[in-house]
């Protein structure tokens, strides 16, 4: 699990005085990635009793075309760029930003499949 608690150094280098341990809410998740493979999707549970759809794998995308507004969906075929790490594009995976290649042309991502659960895009060409 990760900690998304104050840092336990200063910007200097020193140390703060540790006052109170870690506590339940500042705990966090590892990232699960978004592959380009057959739909699987997961529920997490949130703070507050809530539920999280996460997306682990995804091989359809939601494309809205800017110049009518029409909506379709449409089968993605390879992961082109993702600004978020080059080594994604090898792996296949998907984040917001991505640009993917589909059946219709390339479509950049809006959505956060990870958060959202759904993959979801404007078509760019």
């Amino acid at each position: 699990m990760r900690w998304q608690g104050r840092s336990r150094k200063k910007h200097t280098g020193g140390r703060y005085r540790i006052h109170r341990k870690k506590k339940v809410y500042e705990m966090g998740r590892d990232p699960i990635p978004t592959h380009l493979s057959q739909v699987k999707r997961k529920k997490i549970r949130t703070r507050g009793g809530g539920q999280k759809v996460i997306l682990l794998g995804g091989d359809i995308v939601n494309v809205t075309d800017p110049q009518t507004g029409k909506a379709q969906g449409t089968k993605i075929k390879t992961v082109l760029e993702n600004s978020a790490d080059p080594h994604f594009i090898r792996r296949n995976i998907i984040t917001k930003g991505a640009i993917l290649d589909t059946d219709i042309g390339k479509v950049r991502v809006t959505s956060r499949p990870g958060q959202d659960g759904v993959i979801s895009g404007i078509l760019t060409e």
